[in-house]
């Protein structure tokens, strides 16, 4: 059981870790253009970041649906599931896309971007904007793959995407004169090269598999409608709760916001870790159900839960010992270095929980509890807005604010974890 936790855990580590790494190499790359260029950059990433983050549905619903059909022999009924989630990635896409284009400039002024980065910031989006459609068939591509109970594929192409970014990123910046332009056209064409790969893929498993490949209509369509609008909501609730508590932040001052931008970034890059446990618990879980084996299910989530506290403690203790660290590495001031301090235990006392929960979370998505989830992060979200409101009025700073973030992950835990020991079950919708 172990050797296939790793063996699913490592290489979707590896593909979630691409995308920001990425992301550090396009920075490099714009910041030789200067400050403008840069600011236009962070706001595009913003906006896209935001995009992805209510769209992952695709990924997060395909996975536990193609595994739970393949645990019960149904090849082809798990290709009616990637056939579907591809018509939605490509229509959705397009639809995004094109708004995207067209609200470009209101979505950039709505960020705030000085005058200066308006025209720069706009020029990227409309560019960036054309490849939406393939990111989704990406998204898709990953859910797809993560169900079949391959997680190395999914890696190989996002390394192949991404390398071809990083070389075409300084090609078109420097080389052909395009400057922040060229790095939208060297996304695009990476991007649409990695969309295109996961097709051929997905049309030789679908010959080999026998898929069922014609058009799906709207009927076909809409239980993976209802799922997604569901997870939608739950994203939609987390970025809310995170979002109040950088604006909260931003309220206590410039030192405050800026060290809880870096400690925020640690923290996301701590979960990005353990949700590879996460991707795990998704398809192995999803597969014994799809065999009608709980117990089986049971006992997988058992252990994937076990590793997951383990990486927990492991990662909070790290993070404890990092503390003063953080803010020399990251060019901090002293004064913003300071505050880094003062909530890095904090965060690092909370990292056993949030791994838990993470975890937990992969495991109630093999089922399709997605209400569970929405009902959990509601709690979540009410838990932290109470603690900021309280912070914001008893003047507790930005320690307070971090309190806040345990607050929303103690609440969703507290509702997992009554749900986990009543014995989890599938509820869709």
């Amino acid at each position: 059981m172990n050797r296939r936790i790793f063996a699913l855990a490592w290489p979707a580590l590896g593909a979630l870790a691409a995308d920001p790494l990425l992301s550090l190499v396009d920075t490099a790359f714009v910041g030789r253009l200067g400050t403008e260029a840069l600011a236009a950059l962070g706001i595009d990433t913003a906006l896209f970041a935001f995009a992805f983050a209510v769209f992952n549905f695709l990924a997060y619903a395909t996975t536990p649906m193609v595994a739970q059909a393949r645990g019960r022999g149904d090849l082809v009924e798990s290709g009616r599931v990637v056939v579907r989630g591809l018509a939605l990635a490509l229509g959705i896409g397009i639809v995004a896309g094109t708004v995207l284009m067209a609200a470009g400039r209101p979505l950039v002024l709505m960020m705030r971007a000085s005058p200066e980065v308006v025209a720069p910031a706009v020029s990227y989006l409309t560019v960036r904007a054309l490849a939406v459609p393939a990111l989704l068939v990406i998204t898709l591509g990953h859910g797809a793959f993560r169900g079949f109970g391959d997680t190395r594929t999914p890696l190989l192409v996002t390394l192949a995407a991404n390398g071809l970014n990083a070389v075409l990123d300084p090609l078109l910046m420097f080389g052909a004169g395009l400057g922040l332009t060229g790095a939208a056209w060297a996304t695009v064409i990476a991007q649409m090269v990695g969309a295109g790969s996961f097709l051929v893929l997905l049309k030789k498993r679908a010959r080999a598999e026998g898929w069922v490949t014609h058009r799906p209509g709207l009927a076909e369509l809409v239980p993976f409608l209802r799922i997604g609008s569901i997870l939608v909501l739950r994203t939609l609730l987390l970025v809310a709760a995170l979002t109040a508590a950088t604006a909260a932040a931003s309220e206590i001052g410039t030192e405050a916001v800026a060290a809880h931008q870096i400690v925020q970034q640690v923290w996301f890059l701590l979960a990005m870790i353990v949700d590879a446990l996460a991707i795990a618990a998704q398809t192995m879980v999803a597969e014994r159900i799809g065999q009608g084996d709980r117990a089986g299910a049971r006992a997988i989530a058992d252990r994937l839960l076990g590793w997951g506290a383990v990486a927990g403690l492991v990662l909070g203790v790290l993070l404890a010992a990092s503390g003063r660290f953080l803010g020399p590495v990251f060019g901090a001031e002293p004064p913003v270095a300071a505050a880094i301090e003062t909530v890095v235990p904090v965060a690092a006392v909370m990292q056993p929980v949030a791994a838990l929960v993470f975890v937990a979370d992969g495991v109630f998505l093999a089922v399709l509890a997605v209400r569970l989830l929405v009902a959990s992060t509601f709690a979540g979200f009410l838990a932290a807005i109470a603690v900021i409101a309280a912070t914001l009025g008893l003047g507790w700073g930005l320690v307070g604010i971090w309190w806040a973030v345990a607050a929303m992950i103690v609440a969703r835990g507290v509702v997992l974890g009554v749900a986990y020991r009543s014995g989890f079950t599938a509820s869709s919708a």
